[in-house]
């Protein structure tokens, strides 16, 4: 990944709804051969998805939970059951496997208290693999972003 990557790159992070042609115009290259890099990025993976970034109250979901989790016990196959758990969760909207005093830390979206209580009975109660959970509630979104700083 050379420099005119890294250009490109922090461009559609910002807006991946850029047409060759407007990237091409902000970064110096031609057309075409922003569409080749971005083939190839995709292709490599350094793009690994496109996505829209939708807000949580417009959607109708606007409880936010910071939830710190901790195992029962610290095995390959308990800590790989709960990742794949997380992984088919709609309600887990990001998901972190920590060091430190808890095991993970969860982004959990809720409709309102009540969803996130029913939700909390079935993913940490129902599960024996679950020690405990700490939630914290979100009371402002101040910054919401996957953009890395790629530019010096």
């Amino acid at each position: 990944m050379d420099q005119m990557d890294r250009k490109i790159l922090h461009h559609v992070q910002q807006n991946n709804q850029l047409t060759h042609a407007e990237l091409s115009d902000l970064v110096g290259l031609s057309p075409t051969s922003v569409q080749r890099r971005l083939t190839r990025l995709r292709t490599d993976r350094v793009i690994t998805a496109d996505i829209s970034v939708v807000d949580p109250e417009a959607a109708g979901r606007p409880l936010l939970m910071l939830v710190s989790v901790e195992l029962a016990r610290e095995r390959a196959d308990i800590i790989d059951r709960f990742k794949r758990s997380v992984r088919n969760c709609a309600e887990v909207m990001s998901a972190y496997y920590v060091t430190g005093e808890t095991d993970f830390v969860l982004i959990v979206s809720a409709t309102n208290m009540a969803d996130y209580e029913a939700f909390t009975r079935e993913f940490f109660y129902d599960n024996p693999d679950i020690k405990g959970f700490k939630t914290s509630v979100v009371m402002d979104r101040i910054k919401a972003s996957f953009h890395l700083p790629l530019l010096e």
